[in-house]
């Protein structure tokens, strides 16, 4: 995992979509942030301690040639039970996106460079080939976060703990948010393989799913307290 360290950060955009504005000061505690997507490897010795079942298209799963890329297939439940398991949670939208953009407002993991193969895995769609679409989450090294952390941009969406509201950020809290009490759908960060550069900022709000939802494009990465 990557340290996240304390302090204030200025959280979406006012040139985004409505649900990303307004721009606002957040301050967020200490915490860790996993530094790659959970990968399908990880997922399956998760599946083997705890006898949980298999994700969407787990068969297109080869742990020789895909055990370093990101899982899919699993919904926000699978996510968050993944986490707990191992003493951690799905981070918060703000945590996410603290993480992956700093405390400089850039625009992109890496910063205002308009993104590349070298940055991420994206504008693929909707070529769908297996899970040789996917990239293994040690490779964009160039894409990194501030932090470190690999593949905030593209590879695999993410899930997050949030519910979502496309107005939360007109009223929510300046410190430490977690989100809405309740909702019908759950925030996704980050973008995936299959949209365009637009979609990759780390403002981005675009994507929510139901929590029951699997699809090709969805993953996750865990965060936990700082202690």
């Amino acid at each position: 995992m990557v340290l996240v360290t304390a302090g204030e950060f200025m959280m979406g955009s006012d040139d985004g979509r409505n649900d990303t504005k307004p721009i606002h000061r957040v301050y967020l505690d200490d915490y860790y942030m996993d530094k790659y997507e959970v990968t399908t490897s990880r997922y399956a010795a998760f599946m083997q301690a705890t006898g949980r079942d298999h994700p969407e298209n787990w068969n297109d799963v080869s742990q020789v040639s895909d055990g370093k890329r990101p899982v899919i297939g699993v919904d926000w439940h699978d996510a968050n039970a993944y986490c707990l398991y191992y003493g951690k949670r799905l981070p918060t939208e703000a945590e996410w996106e603290k993480a992956a953009r700093g405390t400089d407002g850039r625009k992109y993991p890496w910063g205002d460079e308009e993104p590349t193969s070298r940055h991420a895995n994206f504008n693929k769609c909707c070529d769908w080939k297996g899970y040789a679409t996917l990239t293994a989450v040690t490779k964009h090294d160039a894409g990194k976060s501030p932090y470190g952390a690999y593949d905030m941009a593209g590879n695999v969406a993410e899930w997050v703990a949030d519910w979502y509201d496309m107005n939360y950020y007109q009223s929510s809290p300046d410190r430490n948010p977690t989100g809405p009490s309740s909702g019908s759908y759950r925030v996704i960060r980050g973008g995936s393989w299959r949209v365009f550069a637009d979609h990759v900022r780390s403002a981005n709000r675009g994507t929510r799913a139901s929590p029951t939802y699997r699809g090709r494009a969805i993953g996750f990465r865990c965060a936990q307290d700082a202690r």
